[in-house]
């Protein structure tokens, strides 16, 4: 029987004094809250280390960045040059040595990796 529209059913409190019931209740009621009490702690725990781990990456997502942004103008710089030197003379000859040259050193790169 359902009393106050409640969805449980409240405990009969007329028991007698002194009775082991209420104090089982009681024991239970202190070993759940004991447990919740450790499981908030490593959730606590686990969400301070996400918090470090996440610190971090970002540091080193942003060091990334700085990196390529650095990189872009050096290449940007560096590809104006080159254009520059296609259009001053030399003419194809010149570029086709150029891009011997830089075929080389990527090659030579790759092997030196490979081995290593």
């Amino acid at each position: 029987m359902r009393r106050n529209n409640y969805p449980y059913q409240p405990l009969n409190q007329q028991q007698p004094a002194g009775s082991s019931g209420h104090d089982a209740l009681e024991a239970e009621n202190e070993r759940a809250a004991e447990e919740l009490q450790q499981k908030i702690g490593a959730l606590k725990s686990l969400t301070i280390d996400i918090g470090n781990e996440v610190r971090y990456q970002d540091k080193l997502l942003r060091g990334i960045d700085d990196d390529m942004d650095r990189t872009s103008g050096f290449l940007g710089n560096t590809m104006t040059r080159v254009v520059r030197l296609a259009k001053q003379g030399g003419g194809p000859k010149q570029m086709c040595y150029m891009f011997l040259f830089v075929l080389f050193v990527f090659v030579l790169l790759w092997v030196t990796l490979k081995f290593k």
